[in-house]
């Protein structure tokens, strides 16, 4: 009987390699890896051609399926390289870590201390070598260099002097964990194992070398807490291998280390030939001359540092040189497309998994749908079938929280029949996928199933009607009539006017989509009929006694009700609407500010003319209105659009004389009122009214004639109206004349 301890990093292709070639040379009858022995089960599956790495193991507690944890795999893992040995050669093979069910129930206490050597361990021997980073030190020590059975016994001997120099862990969670190792290590020995091979991290080695008493360890684990767990197979993806993405045993670059287990001869000039084609396909200059260069320039660079081969940093610093330019914007390209080199692991149909995760993977290959780690556009006509039904899945996934497609906005196009989407699959959709795995057991349930729950837990209209929107572009039939009778019944109790409002966009967008989507909305058109019924009679009253920050609110619900009620082209709901708007526009009880929006969609529509739209404007604009409210009704009525000022010469000359009869102080204090205004009209607009402001010169008095201007006065206004409108100076106007 023999135990042989394989110190390794967990994602290091020269401890991979020589992993495998000592496996292949003990033949060992027995393995123990370091994991989660909940997952024995799945090891197997590591023989599978279709379990393709980067791949995960993922556990969970079936309770509360977000409290989950990933045990990662890639190609070049030696943990990988034993599960493969073992299901290849038949070889008993076991985890032997603390298992998660224990894991799980000490969670508060896992957090580690800052304990310097214990926390990052590789960090000071690299410091002792003279290396600035982890990263590079183990890099050169150990995956570059080709295989070697002594590399065991060194990092033994290594682990051994750092282990005796920080001294015995303080982490309650690690001391159980190397209790629970040197357990399963004396088990396989007493079931008369001849060859056992442990395969664990490197730090772990000299604490499972020497076994204490098996009483011992086993009160170091009495006791513990324990709670049920589930684990399967996930695929996995290179970014999130990296430690930019937070994982605690994450590499710098797993492109290159793929590279590297991929290449063992001549990595370097693989290397410099991948960085050349990829330059080539994005049309820039790249040749067989500068692949010379370069390499030539690494390795001078390799022996210059004193070491036995150029490293990944050499290697860039000469790419950088040779094929850059110095020039950042390849070296983006090159990180992104080689040095992590995004790739979405395969997991086969027959791993175990939770039956709403199995009839998404399903649909998505019944529909052609792969899912992939980088990002991929989608375009979708729904007019064709299919596409139609891929639209369904990607809106009931996002409604079950699993956003793999982000919906874009659609240039370019008419109708309600496109969709634009980006896809990006994350490993972390496995877990949504269980945890929504307790609404049902296939899609359209379980987003069936939520709905509802939504639509019962919903207390405002506006929240019921944006739910129906998205019940509709998820095609969940069986949800809608619950949510109408929701909604009726939330709406009669509704006297809330922006409530009211709120609710109309959504809803008409339910009955736009209603043709795209072949779904009978007949029976919601009532639902709409009535709540526009209450908003129009409700309006007139609640534009009244009106705080300006609410009113603000009011202003943009008032503007998409607006636009609902056009894209309803209904002549009966645009009359009642147009009678209600006219009503809040002429009381002087309504906010200004909302006042002024009426009247300015009454003049958009037609519904009043120029003359009257000046009739009005007069009357806001007359000495006996505060000028603070006239400022309101104008930013209401002007907001958005200096057109209806540029090109009425009535509307012009009353804004203009009233702007030229307050005082300085009065104009003063108006002036960042009007600035907000004016700022949002478009800059063309801009240099309109400050071009017919300047042309304005001396005529002012004749401009306004019911109010007696003083033009020397009046000309003093003139370079605050340039300031305002971006225009010439006063003296260029004056010059121009």
């Amino acid at each position: 009987m023999s135990v042989h301890l394989f110190g390794v990093r967990h994602h290091g292709p020269g401890c991979a390699r020589s992993l495998a070639a000592a496996l292949a040379a003990l033949a060992p009858d027995c393995i123990l890896v370091e994991g989660p022995p909940e997952a024995d089960a799945l090891a197997p599956f590591a023989g599978h051609a279709e379990l393709v790495p980067p791949v995960a193991l993922l556990l969970y507690a079936p309770a509360d399926p977000q409290r989950a944890v990933f045990y990662p795999f890639a190609e070049y893992s030696p943990e990988w390289q034993a599960l493969r040995h073992a299901a290849e050669h038949g070889v008993n093979l076991r985890f032997c870590d603390l298992p998660q069910a224990h894991r799980f129930a000490l969670r508060a206490a896992d957090d580690k201390k800052d304990d310097d050597i214990h926390d990052d361990p590789l960090r000071w021997l690299a410091r002792a070598a003279g290396y600035g980073d982890t990263e590079t030190w183990w890099d050169h020590l150990v995956e570059q260099r080709g295989d070697s059975l002594d590399l065991f016994a060194a990092i033994a001997e290594m682990m051994t002097a750092l282990r005796n120099e920080a001294g015995p862990p303080s982490d309650d969670v690690e001391i159980k964990r190397e209790a629970w190792m040197r357990t399963a290590i004396r088990q396989a020995v007493k079931e008369g194992r001849e060859r056992i091979a442990v395969v664990c991290g490197a730090w772990h080695v000299p604490a499972l070398a020497t076994l204490p008493s098996a009483k011992s360890d086993a009160d170091l684990l009495k006791g513990l807490a324990k709670e049920k767990i589930a684990a399967t197979w996930v695929p996995w993806t290179h970014g999130r291998l990296t430690f930019a993405s937070g994982y605690g045993a994450g590499v710098t670059a797993p492109g290159w280390y793929r590279h590297l287990w991929r290449h063992r001869e001549r990595a370097g000039l693989h290397w410099l030939t991948e960085v050349a084609t990829l330059l080539r396909k994005h049309d820039l200059d790249a040749s067989s001359a500068h692949v010379i260069e370069a390499a030539r320039l690494a390795d001078t660079l390799a022996a210059l540092r004193d070491r036995p081969r150029a490293g990944l940093d050499e290697l860039m610093e000469a790419v950088r040189a040779v094929f850059c330019y110095d020039s950042d914007a390849p070296l983006r390209l090159i990180r992104r497309e080689l040095l992590v080199d995004e790739a979405l692991g395969t997991v086969p149909d027959d791993v175990p998994a939770v039956p709403l995760a199995q009839d998404v993977a399903a649909q998505q290959k019944r529909l052609r749908m792969p899912v992939r780690a980088d990002m991929t556009e989608l375009d979708l006509d729904l007019r064709q079938p299919a596409h139609l039904e891929k639209s369904v899945l990607l809106h009931r996934l996002a409604l079950l929280g699993v956003p793999w497609g982000r919906q874009q906005s659609v240039r370019g196009r008419t109708g309600t029949f496109h969709e634009q989407w980006q896809l990006a699959w994350e490993p972390e959709f496995a877990v949504d996928l269980i945890a929504a795995s307790r609404w049902g057991a296939t899609l359209d349930s379980a987003a069936t199933a939520l709905a509802a729950d939504r639509a019962a837990q919903a207390h405002t209209l506006p929240e019921l009607t944006r739910l129906m929107e998205t019940i509709l572009l998820a095609d969940l039939r069986a949800a809608v009539d619950p949510l109408m009778a929701r909604i009726q019944e939330v709406g009669t109790l509704t006297p809330d006017l922006g409530l009211l409002l709120a609710a109309l966009p959504s809803l008409v967008n339910v009955l736009r989509y209603g043709s795209a989507r072949n779904v009978d909305t007949q029976a919601l058109g009532s639902v709409v009929d009535g709540l526009l019924a209450r908003a129009c009679i409700a309006l007139p009253y609640g534009l009244r006694g009106v705080a300006d920050d609410a009113a603000a609110a009011l202003l943009g619900q008032i503007i998409a009700a607006d636009q609902a009620v056009r894209l309803l082209q209904d002549e009966t709901h645009a009359a009642a609407w147009f009678d209600a708007l006219e009503a809040g526009a002429t009381s002087d009880l309504s906010h200004p500010l909302l006042a002024g929006r009426c009247g300015r969609i009454l003049t958009e529509q037609g519904r009043w003319d120029s003359g009257r739209a000046a009739r009005q404007l007069a009357l806001r604009c007359s000495p006996t209105v505060p000028p603070l409210v006239t400022a309101h009704w104008l930013e209401g009525f002007l907001q958005g659009s200096g057109a209806l000022l540029a090109h009425s010469d009535p509307l012009w000359n009353i804004v203009n004389g009233w702007l030229l009869a307050q005082p300085d102080h009065v104009f003063t204090e108006l002036l960042p009122l009007l600035r907000r205004t004016v700022a949002t009209f478009s800059a063309p607009e801009r240099r309109e009214l400050g071009q017919r402001a300047a042309q304005a010169g001396g005529k002012l008095a004749h401009a306004a004639p019911a109010t007696a201007v003083d033009p020397v006065r009046a000309r003093r206004v003139l370079p605050i109206l340039h300031t305002l409108f971006g225009t010439q100076s006063l003296q260029e106007a004056i010059d121009g004349e």
